[in-house]
């Protein structure tokens, strides 16, 4: 059988590529280096060997047809490829490793042991990024992520377990006092709180309390897009708050916090390292996937939530 892409000069494709993914030849064309012209000419001679539309010449737009729109999948996918390729092999950033990553999971449990990383891989230097924004790693310049979801693929990645994602109540001592000796789960219906109306209704929900409508607790007062600011609000307020038994170890450790309750949300998802397929050999990444498994191996906590609740699609342990 002939191989299809003989006849196909590689440029095309690579113009084609640009065209698709940034919705425009001149868009296309300012990337390349080339002019608007040259992009057209090459994406028309494209669609002349395959006998078929590939975009849709709109008065001030151009649209992909279902073919162009096929091809730009296969063509986006083949074009990663051999950035990524070219890259490990030239040895571009090859001592820079980029992760992108939440703010709690970087600020209470990363962060305080990359640099052992960084003493047991001293070519390889960090860059950590906090933003909530999911960075697409197949095109964008991130090596790896670590997410939080309840999913375990996402096409074209490899994924590395990390922990569970639950989370539990948590208090200070001083807060705790306030509830009196031996405190139910119900006792939080009176007591000030941080959180969604849906955390707490979860829990309230697993502990068997009835709805908290209408206690003269009310709602939470304060609800943040990430655990760090609730649980430090908590902290700071003396009210109770939900976290990461994982990420918040220390803390409970040291007696600044408790854990009251046997009783955890958010149970069906986790933690994953997540990067590109085709780039798991890569010596920076490969590094980091190892040392970041040996430390959830090693961390009490994580083991402990991980024996509780296992990665999503995995049946629960009995006992």
């Amino acid at each position: 059988m002939s191989d299809p892409l003989a006849s196909i000069p590689l440029s095309a494709i690579r113009v084609f590529e640009a065209a698709a993914r940034l919705g425009g030849f001149t868009r296309a064309a300012e990337e390349l280096g080339m002019t608007q012209a040259a992009v057209s000419w090459q994406v028309k001679a494209l669609e002349r060997r395959l006998e078929q539309p590939l975009f849709r010449r709109l008065p001030r737009e151009v649209v992909l047809t279902p073919a162009g729109e096929r091809l730009a999948r296969a063509a986006g996918e083949a074009m990663t490829a051999l950035r990524s390729a070219f890259a490990d092999l030239a040895g571009v950033d090859a001592g820079v490793l980029s992760i992108t990553t939440l703010q709690t999971l970087a600020n209470q449990w990363l962060a305080p042991r990359l640099g052992a990383f960084q003493l047991a891989h001293p070519s390889i230097a960090v860059r950590l990024d906090t933003s909530s924004r999911v960075v697409d790693l197949l095109r964008e310049d991130a090596d790896v992520a670590i997410r939080a979801s309840d999913r375990r693929e996402w096409p074209g990645l490899e994924v590395v377990y990390l922990f569970s994602s639950a989370q539990t109540v948590l208090m200070t001592p001083r807060a705790l006092a306030a509830l009196g000796p031996s405190p139910s789960p119900s006792a939080l219906l009176d007591a000030p709180r941080v959180g969604s109306d849906s955390e707490w209704a979860a829990f309230f929900a697993a502990a068997g309390v009835a709805s908290p409508a209408g206690r003269r607790g009310g709602p939470p007062r304060l609800a943040a897009d990430n655990q760090i600011i609730e649980v430090a609000a908590g902290m700071a307020r003396d009210e109770a708050a939900f976290g990461s038994p994982v990420m918040f170890a220390r803390e409970i450790a040291e007696g600044r916090l408790i854990q009251p309750f046997d009783l955890h949300i958010g149970v069906g998802g986790g933690y994953w390292l997540v990067y590109p397929s085709d780039r798991r050999r890569t010596r920076k990444i490969a590094a980091f996937r190892d040392w970041l498994r040996e430390q959830v191996e090693t961390d009490p906590a994580a083991q402990a939530i991980n024996a509780r609740f296992p990665p999503p699609g995995e049946a629960v342990p009995p006992g």
